[in-house]
């Protein structure tokens, strides 16, 4: 056995028995707390996860769940207060108000109507009319919005591939939770399908952020000046994800 694998044994070993999350009590309020260790952590962390809502510490190979837990307690002021700002929960269903590229749409449910989803304009608000059974509208909804983020998402990607002449070779959108979006040296681009509810500012900045990471594989002055001169209103966007993109992650999720 490799002196790395000695080295780790016995961590590696405990985790088997240990619980997968512990609990926090602040205020008579108690929060389960996701524990995973990380071979690379150095320390203990907390982070929420916006799009789950779920607290994950995360501790050091080595690290004991009694430290763990003490941190969690100490920091659950902190927990409580960052779970409190997060926005509601809204699920897709009949009467729901959902942006679509940064408009509001409300959903209506029209059970016998023909087809899947569909968006109607005009009249005194914009719809997104859903038929089927009820216990359909949130799934229909969802794939409805995966379609037309990945359609939207590959005609800027594409668009702002050709301001500087490289090439994609794979366009797919995902429900990511800590990124917007990702890059491989390869040439596929991943996106949140979530930049569908933004509007289409935010998803043509975001398209020129993945692809100038083709030429620049880094968030250097070089990156940035290439990201503004394919996309000149970048700076409009960022403060607009900076101000609304937790906001994102709210649709679609089950109010608790």
């Amino acid at each position: 056995m490799s002196l790395r694998a000695l080295l780790f044994r016995r961590p590696l070993d405990r985790r088997a028995s240990e619980p997968k999350s512990i609990t926090v009590f602040f205020d008579d309020v108690v929060f389960p707390v996701r524990v995973r260790r990380h071979r690379q952590a150095r320390r203990y962390t907390l982070r929420i996860q916006a799009a789950t809502r779920e607290v994950v510490l995360t501790m050091p190979p080595r690290g004991s769940l009694k430290e763990a837990k003490a941190f969690a307690q100490k920091h659950g002021g902190w927990i409580a207060a960052r779970l409190e700002r997060l926005p509601e929960a809204t699920p897709f269903a009949h009467g729901v108000i959902v942006p679509l590229r940064g408009t509001p749409h409300r959903i209506v449910h029209r059970r016998g109507a023909r087809g899947t989803v569909w968006v109607e304009t005009g009249g005194e608000e914009s719809l997104l009319c859903v038929a089927g059974e009820a216990p359909h509208i949130d799934r229909r909804i969802c794939d409805f919005l995966k379609r037309e983020a990945k359609s939207d998402l590959e005609a800027a990607s594409r668009l702002a591939a050709e301001k500087i002449a490289v090439k994609i070779r794979r366009v797919s959108v995902r429900d990511q939770s800590s990124r917007w979006g990702s890059c491989s040296t390869t040439g596929n681009l991943s996106y949140s399908w979530r930049l569908i509810l933004a509007p289409v500012f935010v998803i043509e900045y975001l398209a020129a952020h993945e692809v100038a990471h083709l030429v620049e594989m880094n968030h250097s002055r070089r990156f940035w000046r290439l990201v503004d001169r394919i996309c000149p209103d970048s700076g409009r966007a960022k403060t607009w994800l900076d101000a609304h993109g937790t906001d994102l992650h709210r649709y679609g999720m089950p109010v608790a």
